[in-house]
């Protein structure tokens, strides 16, 4: 009796456990299309470009065709030699309202260039907008349109809540058929694809061209993120689309909306990824961190940061790597004054780092040539599978440094060793080895005796190549 008692339970919980599981799938999206629908909204741009500037279809020698389009572009260009006429080209996209008066959020490459921005509503009517901001960075426009009345609106989500598997839906205008609506699950999360501050959700909910710019909502109709790209071999949707993290967006928006520009935070330094080859030449516990390569002028150098430091910390959050140490002094305000542990010489140092404005930092500037008498070039010395000679004056000018530019050349490389599959190639210089500077052949022999007394297997080089620093760890050979 109690055997069968069990086996009876056992049996209605297992069936109401199918059934929770039957209940986690929506029935319907149609309750949840209904709500957000009058905020979704597309976008029609208009841009004035010359004629001719296409290159036209491409015809085989000889085709009987060529007069054809010849004949063709002949009036499309006007007779003797006159300039093409200019034509108006148009372009769909789709966006959403965040705001009762008018705010709309869609894609930069939406309106990018555009001369006319018109807004369709979902209930009927059409506005035309202004461009408030963009972020080529993130991808991201903020518009306005003035409405008589309040218009409806939806609100951003917490991205970073939304987990693998949760059920999504997207809208917007794909390919120009009016408002349309897809649904699929959160496929990945944290994707990144070109961007600098690139953290994209993953869907399969079907994108199309001319969703950028839509929402992506979550079951309780919040917008978590802005669909933006999709990975296709034809032009279509196949179950992979991105959209922007409302997180990312959010902030970007925030900006926008109050500077009519982005102003995120600036370090000023010059990072790469801790390698485990890099880590067991400097002696790092872990593989993680963003080793500096380079500290210009700037924030970072006013605090006392070096090349070769290893940034583990930012403002009280651990750094794994250098993209999120880019996120996270992106996200932080321009001015604050933070913490940032940095490891050195075995150690740890904190360093108290105000920061820039990125905008402002980027305009580069570059370094001339010099111009004195040569020296004699120094005999060249094959070390480490490379041909090394020290910098000269004579070397200095064909490689364009500056006069003062300090470190040995590398004249030829070894195709089989380990540092031309690093990528280290000729013309490379390498300024500093075991974290330390070296302008001579001495230098970098003592630096390699250093580090086998010390049981290291391999030796940090530091390596500019075409101006741009990188750390290099070499394995150090037997004697």
């Amino acid at each position: 009796m109690f055997k069968a008692l069990a086996l009876s339970m056992l049996v209605t919980a297992l069936v109401m456990a199918q059934a929770l599981v039957a209940q986690a799938r929506p029935e319907s999206f149609a309750d949840l299309a209904q709500t957000v629908s009058p905020a979704v909204v597309n976008i029609t741009t208009s841009t004035t470009v010359a004629r001719g500037t296409g290159s036209g279809p491409v015809l085989p020698d000889g085709s009987p065709f060529e007069e054809f389009f010849r004949q063709f572009r002949e009036r499309e260009e006007g007779e003797g030699g006159e300039m093409p006429r200019p034509r108006r080209s148009s372009a769909l996209g789709s966006g959403f309202v965040i705001s009762e008066d008018g705010y709309i959020v869609t894609n930069n490459h939406v309106i990018e260039r555009a001369d006319e921005i018109i807004i369709e509503f979902y209930e009927g009517g059409e506005m035309p907008a202004t461009v408030i901001g963009t972020d080529p960075k993130t991808d991201i426009a903020l518009l306005k349109v003035e409405a008589d009345n309040p218009l409806p609106f939806v609100s951003f989500g917490d991205s970073d809540v939304a987990r693998v598997g949760d059920w999504v839906m997207a809208m917007g205008n794909p390919l120009g058929q009016g408002f349309s609506v897809s649904a699929g699950i959160v496929s990945a999360r944290n994707r990144a694809l070109s961007g600098t501050y690139d953290d994209y959700i993953q869907t399969d909910a079907a994108i199309n061209q001319g969703n950028s710019g839509g929402p992506l909502f979550d079951m309780d109709g919040k917008v978590v993120g802005v669909n933006t790209a999709i990975l296709s071999p034809n032009g279509g949707s196949i179950g992979i689309g991105f959209s922007m993290a409302s997180n990312v967006v959010t902030r970007v928006v925030d900006q926008l909306q109050e500077f009519g520009e982005t102003r995120r935070g600036w370090l000023g330094v010059v990072i790469q990824d801790v390698t485990t080859d890099v880590a067991e030449a400097m002696g790092l516990d872990m593989v993680a961190g963003a080793l500096v390569t380079d500290v210009p002028d700037g924030p970072a150098a006013e605090a006392g940061m070096m090349a070769g430091d290893v940034i583990t910390s930012f403002d009280g959050v651990k750094v794994p790597d250098t993209r999120e140490l880019v996120r996270q002094v992106g996200e932080t305000e321009v001015g604050k004054t933070v913490r940032v542990v940095v490891f050195r010489d075995g150690g740890t140092q904190t360093l108290k780092v105000t920061l820039g404005r990125r905008e402002e930092a980027e305009r580069a500037a570059g370094a001339g040539p010099g111009g004195d008498e040569p020296e004699a070039a120094p005999e060249p010395e094959a070390m480490m599978g490379m041909t090394l000679a020290p910098l000269d004056d004579e070397l200095r000018s064909q490689l364009e440094l500056a006069n003062d530019a300090q470190g040995l050349v590398l004249q030829d490389i070894d195709q089989t060793s380990e540092a031309f599959e690093k990528g280290l190639r000729a013309g490379d210089v390498i300024t500093e080895a075991g974290q330390q500077e070296i302008v001579s052949i001495e230098d970098l022999e003592v630096q390699i005796d250093a580090a086998r007394e010390a049981g290291r297997k391999s030796l940090l080089l530091l390596v500019r190549s075409n101006g741009q620093p990188r750390f290099v760890a070499l394995t150090i050979q037997e004697d």
